[in-house]
């Protein structure tokens, strides 16, 4: 803390600078979650904040982001479709998913898991933030056009069966819980079906069109119907913001222009002759408290989706340690993984608590700040109370912004978070994978497996089967390159001079007949242990003695312990003595703990060097001569 204030003027001119970047987002963020802007305001303030104060990285700007906005906005939509629709009622299994994320964000810093985040493959992260970019694209078009399917009456009909399908559902259900229910009478159900007002039918069939055209899949279901009714006036806002955005740059960046396309835009809707779809009303006054979500507390109610928060709290974490790297490098300085985790787990959990949607370290807003002078957690700090101030003091005003003009903030936001770094390598990326005439790369084919699997399936176990492919295809790569670099040396033969180490150059003649060599390179894991295996199967029946050399093997797993286990036994089944030279500490203490060496491998035929080992088959050969 005390250099909390030596760089004042900077922290303040940062702060300031990065809030105001963060205002549109955050009401934009808001409004595609499906919580409204407010949310998304209250999310940057409270989790900019506190991430600020108790984070591992003192440039770091926190709240809303594009990939924990696109995950959140799944959750929502599903936890409200399970509510018949009501938001009230869905929002406090909706906050309480919050909460648990960022707790769960807490334990992962205090168990030290923030080192391990930087292990994710890059294929995995650029197919997941491409995916989020097509997400955020696709979902855009409909407000972009002016198009809501809840208000398409034609579409919303199309759903009345249904809906009065899953009201007698409900009576049933009511009826069989209360004990009403009898097969052979159904007079009650029929009084109960007539009782049903058409408003509540629908009502149903409204949940059930936004349900059935939320998401990239269900935006492909409407498009042509989208399309069909355009809006021109939303059309025009929503280019016009596109236009600002991205033609403003050109002019200057010394003002952010995602504000000014928001503040123009805005201000020409709102004085123009005609009318638009304005953003919902945005709360005026400090934020409230949902203590709610903790004093009644229900784990049965909350337990299926235990999962989706764990998952949004990895991709947070994710999102924020990637983001932390960025400002490592603009700073020259280093964060605290740890510390960052808990920091951001602390902002999300309060700002669950006042109804925020949860967030991460933004990238677009620590560089902003970075840039203009920002130095220490003040700076964060500043940029959270400011957007705080907006809210008190202008929460009405920001209410009257076009629906359309946030859509086209999205569409920009869309465009630039898609990997075009990782998108652009694949012509140039080698083609591991050979079957026949079909030449594929292993890491083009992790990264789409990602995208698409994250578009139109889930996000979450999008992530989960890229790690699990990229897992398996690098012990597939290491297994392979262990198997190309570990090979039987037959010192009888001329084709074998080419393969010796550079110690095994003076082997002794009359050693030749009998000793064979084993090279091993690289790790011996389960993914190359059938091809050790088949050590035995590569000796000639002359040999007496194999030396199996580890010098160049740094690590082993229990599937290579028990794959020399299974060799050393084979081996001395056709009388012939296997002996070890250069084990390394590692796969030393593996094989002291499994047992292999002493009760196989006797200590004395375990030698630091090559010459050891001869030396001593030497006079083994002379002992029997």
């Amino acid at each position: 803390m005390k250099n909390f204030f030596k760089h004042l003027k900077g922290d303040v001119f940062g702060g300031i600078t990065a809030g105001i970047v963060a205002l549109p987002l955050a009401l934009a963020f808001g409004v595609s979650s499906g919580l409204g802007p407010s949310a998304g305001l209250y999310g940057a303030i409270f989790i900019g904040f506190f991430a600020a104060l108790f984070g591992g990285t003192d440039t770091q700007i926190s709240g809303p982001t594009a990939p924990m906005t696109a995950v959140s906005m799944v959750v929502i939509a599903g936890i409200i479709a399970a509510n018949d629709g009501d938001v009230e009622k869905a929002l406090p299994a909706i906050l309480t998913v919050f909460l648990l994320a960022g707790i769960f964000q807490i334990i992962l810093g205090v168990a030290g898991i923030g080192k391990y985040i930087k292990y994710i493959p890059y294929p995995v992260i650029s197919g997941f933030m491409t995916a989020i970019g097509i997400m955020i694209l696709v979902t855009q078009i409909l407000p972009a056009v002016g198009y809501y399917p809840n208000d398409d009456t034609e579409y919303v009909q199309s759903f009345v069966p249904e809906a009065q399908e899953i009201l007698l559902e409900k009576i049933l259900e009511e009826e069989a819980g209360e004990g009403l229910l009898v097969l052979e009478d159904f007079e009650e159900t029929i009084k109960q079906a007539k009782l049903t007002k058409v408003e509540d039918v629908n009502t149903e069939a409204v949940v059930l069109a936004k349900a059935a055209s939320s998401g990239v899949v269900g935006t492909f279901k409407v498009i042509g119907r989208a399309l069909n009714n355009i809006d021109w006036i939303e059309l025009a806002l929503a280019l016009a913001t596109i236009l600002i955005i991205y033609g403003f740059k050109h002019i200057t960046t010394a003002v952010p222009s995602t504000l000014v396309a928001l503040l123009v835009v805005s201000l020409i809707a709102y004085f123009a002759p005609f009318e638009y779809r304005a953003i919902q009303e945005i709360p005026s006054g400090f934020p409230e408290l949902n203590l709610g979500i903790i004093t009644d507390f229900n784990f049965d109610l909350i337990s299926p989706y235990i999962l989706t928060a764990l998952s949004l709290s990895f991709l947070g974490a994710i999102d924020s340690l990637l983001t932390s790297v960025i400002a490592d490098n603009m700073t020259k300085t280093n964060h605290k993984p740890n510390k960052e985790l808990i920091g951001q787990g602390i902002g999300n959990s309060i700002a669950s608590i006042f109804g925020g949607l949860p967030g991460a370290g933004a990238t677009i807003r620590t560089v902003v700040n970075i840039n203009s002078g920002g130095k220490t957690k003040l700076s964060g700090m500043i940029a959270a109370v400011l957007l705080l101030v907006v809210l008190l003091a202008l929460g009405p005003i920001a209410s009257q912004i076009p629906a359309a003009v946030l859509a086209g903030i999205l569409i920009t936001v869309g465009f630039g978070v898609m990997d075009y770094k990782g998108l652009k390598a694949i012509p140039n990326l080698p083609k591991d994978i050979r079957k026949g005439p079909i030449k594929l790369s292993s890491e083009v084919i992790i990264m789409f497996t990602v995208m698409i699997l994250a578009v139109v399936w889930d996000l979450v176990a999008a992530v989960g089967i890229g790690l699990i492919l990229a897992c398996l295809m690098f012990m597939k790569k290491m297994g392979d390159f262990t198997a190309r670099q570990s090979r039987v040396v037959d010192l009888r033969s001329i084709n074998s001079l080419n393969k010796k180490w550079k110690d095994e150059g003076n082997f002794p003649e009359r050693l030749k007949e009998e000793i064979f060599i084993k090279h091993l390179s690289g790790p011996l894991f389960f993914g190359y242990t059938s091809e050790f295996s088949a050590l035995s199967k590569q000796i000639p029946a002359t040999a007496t003695d194999v030396i199996l050399r580890m010098g160049r093997v740094p690590y082993i797993d229990q599937s290579g312990v028990y794959a020399i286990e299974d060799t050393v036994l084979q081996l001395k089944q056709a009388g012939v003595d296997l002996h070890i030279v250069g084990l390394k500490e590692q796969p030393k203490y593996m094989l002291d703990r499994i047992g292999i060496i002493p009760n196989l491998i006797p200590e004395s035929e375990v030698y630091a060097t090559f010459e050891e080992c001869i030396a001593s088959l030497r006079n083994k050969v002379e002992d029997v001569a």
